[in-house]
């Protein structure tokens, strides 16, 4: 993994504090957008949950459920959490910083733990990658 990439992984705890005052701050949320926001959190929410349900990690590479349309089916879900947040914000910078913020780390997060999976599982990821997408 490249450098940069490595600051995502590393930081991206430390950073998304700042950017969720910041994105608190640049956000004018009215009723309506934070229900519109509200009902895409659920979306995020409902894939992380059926994601989590056939999750078992360090044990078996999970290739059912969610994960037989996506690698990544948690992170799937965390993006409409994220942009929940955008849609409630009502604010076209804040929902643009945290896109721009959530596509760098997790972008640099799955490609980490796709290396890890290929060293961990080998040949099977390796179908398994060629036949779903990564996200």
């Amino acid at each position: 993994m490249n450098k940069q990439g490595s600051f995502w992984v590393r930081n991206r705890v430390g950073l998304g504090y700042p950017l969720a005052a910041l994105c608190l701050w640049l956000a004018h949320p009215t009723w309506r957008s934070v229900l519109l926001g509200t009902l895409v959190a659920l979306v995020g929410i409902l894939i992380r949950g059926a994601a989590a349900g056939y999750l078992q990690k360090g044990q078996v590479l999970a290739t059912r459920g969610p994960d037989a349309r996506t690698r990544n089916p948690l992170y799937f879900g965390s993006g409409f959490l994220a942009a929940s947040f955008g849609v409630a914000s009502r604010s076209w910078i804040a929902a643009t910083l945290l896109m721009v913020f959530f596509g760098l780390t997790y972008y640099a997060v799955m490609r980490r733990e796709e290396g890890d999976l290929r060293v961990r599982y080998g040949r099977d990821f390796e179908e398994y990658a060629r036949s779903v997408p990564l996200f």
